[in-house]
């Protein structure tokens, strides 16, 4: 895609990592969402520093689509999970696979994660580990436990 040849040096000069770029109609408008991420999460300060610099780019190389929205974003606290590097950093935490084929008998998955390499994840779920490849996971998502997180917030 164009937009994400255009915005990678931006994103990556920024010490940031490129999660996504999408070029989609939503609503009746057109909108290009940049997913950012990097250890430690983005602040709303940066993801506003990041909007107007993409923004700029974008504009001095003529992107020029038509009437179009930018939307800068981290990929959020339950995110979803794709390349080996995102499990990697996820390891500890919670997750949820749904696989395309049965792993011990089912095709969901929830569970801590407690390894990830090149070829797949060990996650551990109902006492047991079981190792998923990344070619039988279909979708796989971080959750969190918000009862923890609210009550971690308070103090």
């Amino acid at each position: 895609m164009e937009a994400e040849i255009l915005v990678r040096p931006v994103i990556e000069g920024a010490g940031l990592e490129l999660v996504e770029v999408a070029f989609r109609r939503e609503s009746g408008r057109r909108v290009l969402r940049v997913v950012v991420d990097r250890d430690g999460g983005v602040d709303l300060d940066t993801i506003a520093e990041l909007s107007e610099k993409v923004s700029r780019r974008l504009d001095l190389e003529g992107f020029a689509p038509g009437p179009y929205a930018l939307e800068v974003s981290s990929p959020g606290i339950e995110r979803t999970l794709r390349a080996p590097a995102e499990y990697r950093r996820r390891v500890g935490g919670t997750v949820r696979l749904k696989t395309t084929t049965p792993i011990g008998g089912r095709t969901a998955l929830t569970g801590t994660l407690v390894s990830a390499d090149d070829d797949g994840v060990m996650i551990a779920a109902d006492d047991e580990e079981l190792h998923v490849r990344y070619a039988d996971i279909a979708a796989a998502r971080t959750v969190v436990d918000w009862g923890a997180e609210l009550r971690g917030s308070t103090r």
